[in-house]
């Protein structure tokens, strides 16, 4: 299996063999549930279909339940496919666990960052401003951007204020440094997009 479905649960810190202190992300990686199985024959492509993270059936719209009780499985929150290298794949309704990583493996770690809101040109693009001395009346402002007389409008890819943050974002080649087989928690170098309890995809590093 080339990834795994995971909740971010925080950030913390730990001493490796030489004391050195290592920030480490902890994810809660599985154990995700194999709810379809894609074939190139069938579907022109191998894939498999995870699920993750359990919900009320309530919470689940009719065509979505109707998709897990096809299988007879309970209804997962997040649903995500993954594209496998041949044809030899997992069994639907078979679970996959934090096992499949090891301790030195690279990950790339896919989720969604935070959302910061509306926000100007200083803080969403690095502009510098204007001076902060008296007299100066364009202190965040982005400055000329544009002229009145040609072109008499705003050219395309300039830089302006608006929403930041809330994309999808990956971060790639993070370290693991620790797995937990049996709280399915791994321990990985650095930090992930989102925040506590957003839900991330990992996949091994090609």
């Amino acid at each position: 299996m080339p990834g795994l479905i995971g909740k971010k649960l925080g950030m913390t810190q730990l001493f490796d063999e030489t004391g050195k202190v290592v920030p480490v992300c902890v994810i809660q990686a599985g154990p995700c549930t194999v709810i379809q199985r894609k074939t190139s024959g069938k579907d022109g492509y191998e894939a498999a279909q995870l699920g993750f993270s359990d919900a009320r059936e309530k919470r689940v719209t009719k065509p979505v339940l109707g998709h897990f009780k096809k299988v007879g499985i309970s209804p997962k929150r997040i649903l995500k496919e993954f594209r496998l290298p041949d044809e030899k794949g997992l069994e639907v309704g078979s679970a996959v666990g934090v096992d499949m990583f090891e301790a030195g493996t690279k990950v790339n770690v896919t989720g969604t960052s935070r959302g910061k809101g509306f926000q100007g040109v200083v803080k969403r693009c690095g502009y510098s401003g204007g001076d902060d001395a008296h007299g100066c009346t364009t202190h965040r402002m982005p400055g000329s951007i544009g002229a009145s007389a040609w072109p008499s409008r705003v050219r395309k890819n300039v830089n302006l204020p608006g929403r930041m943050g809330g994309v999808r974002v990956t971060v790639k080649n993070l370290v693991v440094v620790g797995i937990d087989k049996e709280r399915n928690l791994l321990w990985v170098r650095g930090c992930v997009p989102g925040g506590p309890n957003s839900y991330v995809q990992i996949k091994k590093s090609s």
